[in-house]
Order: C-alpha cells, then structure tokens, then sequence
C-alpha cells in the first residue's frame, strides 16, 4: 500500500471549452500534459507504489498555458482584479501582465479594478473601481506597491458575490496571500452553489515565501535584494569601530525564509536567528556568550534576526496574543529587544561594543519588483489569464518544480517554514560559522 497524501489536486471547470483560442502560438497545453507531485524515486524505496491521483494515474497537477478551446468570449467577456493584504513587490507587475494579456492576446476589452481588496466588493465602503487599460497600466511595473490599494481582515462572502453578479463579472482575479486564498476558495463555492458562470483564479502573493507547495512567491526575490543592502550597510559599521556589532531585523512573519536568503546572499553576516531554530539568550552555550566568543575572534560582528524569532524570550507568561485584522499573530519587537540584551550583557562582563541596529523591514515590501521578480510576475499574470479564460476556477497559478502549474485553492495554506535539517538551513550555518545549535539543554 502507498502512503497516503492528503491532495487532491482535481482543477474545477465552468463548463466545456468550445470557442476557438483567438491567441497565435505554435503549441497550446492539453489538461492531460501534467507534472508528477512526487519525482523523488527515493521517495518510494520502501517499496511503496506512486501515490495515485485519479485512478490509475499518478498524483500530478495540470500545466499551465493557454489552451486551444476556451469558455469565454472575450467580446462579451468581464473580467476584474483585487489585491488584497500586505504590500509586496511585483503586485503592479501582476495587474500589468493581466491586463496586457486580456487585452492584447485575448481581446477582452472590459477589465475593472476592485479598490482596496474585499472592501472594494462591500456597498457600505463606497469604494468606485476603476477602468483599467493598457495605456494606464502600461507604466505601473516601475512603482512600488499596488495602484489598486489594498486591505486586511474579512468580508462577507455574500455580500462579495452579489458585488461579482451585479457587475456581470465573468472573471476574478485575486492577488493576495494564504488568508486572500482562503477567501478567495470562499467565493468560488458560493458562486457554484448559487450556479453562476463566474471563474475565480488566484496569484499568490506573499514576501515572506511561506506558502505551501508554491516554490517561490512573487516578491521574495526583491526582498533578499534589499535585504543585502542593509546587511552590507551593517557590516560596514561594524567594521567600523572596535568591538562592533551590526544587528539587522528582517521581516518574514514567523517564517525565516527571508533572513535565511538574504544570509546565503551576503556571507558577511555571523549569526542568523530565526523563527525554527529555537535559542537561548543566557547560559554557556546560549545566544550572548557565543556574540562574545565572536567578538574575541574577530572584533566585530553581524547579527540577522528574523521578526518572528525568539518571541518565547519577550512575550510574557500569559500575556494575550494579539491578531491582526486577517487574523495574523502580532509579532512583538525581537530587534528592539536583542539590542537591549546584548547591551546589557556586554555592560554587565565589562566590555565595551559599539552597536548599531538597523530595521529596512516596511522599505523592503514598498520597493518595485527587481527583474527576477518582474519576469516572474509577468508569467504569473499571463498564465492566470490562460487558466481563467478556458474555465478554470477556484485554483491559483504557481511554479513548482521549475513548472507553471495549476493548483487548487483548498490545498493551499501558509507554514512553509526552514526546515532546520534542511540543506538551506545547513548551507546558513556553512556559511555563518555560527553553533549549530544555541540551546543549553
């Protein structure tokens, strides 16, 4: 018997494909060209068969790309973009490649913008969406955040598919993180119970890279970019002076996706904390003594400590978790906290340092997308439109295992996290020379 995973990775359609593509390409994509989900054989030496997917087929997913038969006619079709949650780089680059592809490949002439997330769906926020069109668009990609606006917390489900059927939408497309995918999976199984035509595609956005099955976000890649820039500036200044220390605090929520990258980026950094590998502060082998071993190394020192590390050390016994309006866990101050720590250690054994803390976290998530990001946006944008325009509903587009992919929305979740036995995790270390481990026990 095969182990069981719990996927399903079955792609909803609207209904059959009947109109010829308008686009011209040389090659359109079957639903039956699919990637394995599994293509580790040693994964199986057990002696275990592959996991099945539909019977007699393997567990795979479908290919993205443009098909040669599709639901919508684009001369009648509507279609709309939403951004919701946090700001990341490359969310214009998503609206823009959208819209181009809409219009120029497909000819969908009627594409509207919802204004800040759900909100833009609920009468009682009065907010107008906005026409979007190549002209306008055509720019956007050079500005930092999202020329629709964004909002946190949740919406009424109903209320949002009355909004979508009172404005004949035919297509939606949202752009957002695990809570926008979940809201977004809500959506489409209220348009089908009602029976509406309505197709619901989603891009996965979140700088933190934390998404299950997705192999990289949009975003990230700027993240760690802008992220080397403020550890190159913490280097310097701790190279700057006797016993200097750079303490840098990178966002990544409770992931250290982030802090990890940026570290394999820039190999000056010594000691990188995040929110997987548990440490102590005090003690022999704790997270202080071994800042000072490497002080009496090298007479400087570069710390990279992602925001959600070492909660366990600040947050009190029983003091309440506070959530954000999409539910998130409110983070308390790790940076702040490290510098008040080392400072005071360093007090108490008698020696002087010279620290300086920096924090780039919101200019990080406000920049434009770097190429990387950029070129991986525009795939993502016009493979959504591919999906949404042959029926595809209730599922996102993403890169898994170096392919354009269809995935369904309800296996979708956030908690990627470093895997501490990981080759990452095991390259931060090869490269840091920190302890493998910081804890007394």
């Amino acid at each position: 018997m095969h182990k069981e995973i719990p996927y399903d990775f079955t792609i909803q359609s609207l209904g059959a494909c009947t109109i010829p593509s308008p686009i011209n390409v040389s090659y359109f994509t079957p639903d039956t060209k699919r990637i394995l989900f599994n293509i580790y054989l040693d994964q199986n030496a057990d002696g275990d068969t592959l996991p099945q997917g539909v019977p007699g087929i393997p567990l795979s997913l479908e290919v993205a790309g443009p098909r040669e038969k599709i639901f919508f006619d684009p001369s009648k079709t509507k279609a709309a973009i939403v951004t919701c949650g946090g700001l990341c780089p490359g969310i214009n680059d998503v609206i823009r490649s959208l819209v181009m592809e809409l219009y120029h490949r497909y000819g969908v002439r009627n594409t509207i913008g919802i204004r800040y997330g759900f909100q833009g769906l609920i009468p009682k926020f009065r907010h107008p969406t906005v026409e979007l069109t190549p002209d306008m668009v055509k720019d956007v990609n050079t500005i930092g955040g999202s020329i629709l606006s964004s909002s946190r917390g949740r919406q009424d489900i109903g209320e949002m598919t009355d909004a979508l059927k009172r404005m004949n939408t035919d297509l939606l497309f949202c752009v957002g993180g695990d809570g926008t995918m979940r809201a977004t999976e809500c959506i489409t199984k209220e348009i089908t119970r009602r029976g509406l035509n309505i197709g619901v595609i989603g891009v996965p956005k979140t700088i933190d890279n934390d998404l299950n099955l997705i192999q990289k976000t949009f975003g990230f890649d700027t993240a760690i970019s802008e992220s080397v820039k403020a550890l190159q500036c913490a280097h310097v200044e701790a190279r700057g002076a006797p016993n200097g220390i750079g303490l840098v605090k990178i966002m990544g929520r409770q992931s250290g996706h982030i802090a990890a990258g940026a570290a394999l980026a820039q190999t000056d950094v010594n000691f990188v904390l995040i929110p997987e590998v548990p440490f102590d502060l005090e003690g022999e082998n704790g997270f202080l003594k071994a800042v000072e071993r490497r002080l009496q190394q090298s007479s400087h020192c570069v710390i990279l400590v992602a925001e959600g590390a070492g909660q366990e050390h600040i947050r009190q016994e029983g003091q309440r978790l506070e959530t954000d309006a999409s539910g998130n866990p409110r983070l308390l101050d790790i940076g702040i906290f490290l510098k008040a720590k080392i400072e005071e250690y360093f007090s108490k054994i008698g020696k002087e340092i010279n620290l300086k803390y920096i924090d780039p976290s919101y200019t990080i998530r406000s920049v434009p997308a770097n190429a990387s990001d950029s070129m991986y946006c525009g795939a993502l944008g016009q493979y959504a439109v591919h999906a949404g325009m042959a029926g595809k509903t209730g599922m996102l587009v993403g890169l898994m295992k170096d392919e354009y992919v269809h995935i369904p929305l309800k296996v979708i979740s956030s908690g990627t996290m470093v895997d501490p036995g990981g080759n990452i995790w095991i390259r931060v270390l090869e490269a840091t020379g920190q302890p493998p481990s910081m804890k007394n026990d």
